[in-house]
């Protein structure tokens, strides 16, 4: 549950364990961490972490959300979304940020359309963080008309 080294287990205000089962509207008011199956709505004030145990059907959005586990459903986020190996992302994507590390499945559109969308960005990660072979810096692709596919 700690392999990711962005969380921190101290910060976070809900935790959702392993055999957990929950359907319905979920609200977080901090930083929360899933790591069981939900199914329905997740609304999350602050940080989300999907965890890798995770299996999430619903309609997500939050301030940053970090997927690890499995989320079928359209994610909005309206700082950034960071999908990290194994996650499983099926649905579509609104945020103006965008992380996709290597090894991660993502099927569906993403729209960077958020309130300025010249400064939004695709960073795809190697493994470990690093730039991918060959590029000096992770790419970073600007979105045109709002909209990045």
């Amino acid at each position: 549950m700690t392999g990711d080294k962005n969380f921190d287990a101290a910060t976070v205000t809900a935790f959702l364990g392993q055999g957990t089962r929950l359907a319905g509207r979920i609200a977080f008011e901090g930083p929360a961490r899933i790591e069981g199956q939900v199914e329905g709505e997740i609304v999350a004030s602050e940080t989300l972490w999907v965890g890798e145990a995770a299996v999430v059907n619903a309609q997500v959005s939050g301030a940053t959300v970090i997927i690890h586990g499995k989320v079928t459903g359209d994610i909005t986020a309206s700082k950034r979304l960071e999908i990290r190996a194994p996650g499983r992302l099926y649905g579509n994507v609104t945020t103006p940020s965008l992380v996709i590390e290597e090894g991660v499945i993502f099927e569906g559109h993403c729209s960077m359309g958020a309130t300025d969308a010249r400064g939004a960005k695709v960073t795809v990660l190697a493994k470990e963080d690093k730039p991918l072979p060959g590029a000096g810096t992770a790419p970073t692709l600007k979105a045109q008309g709002g909209e990045s596919k």
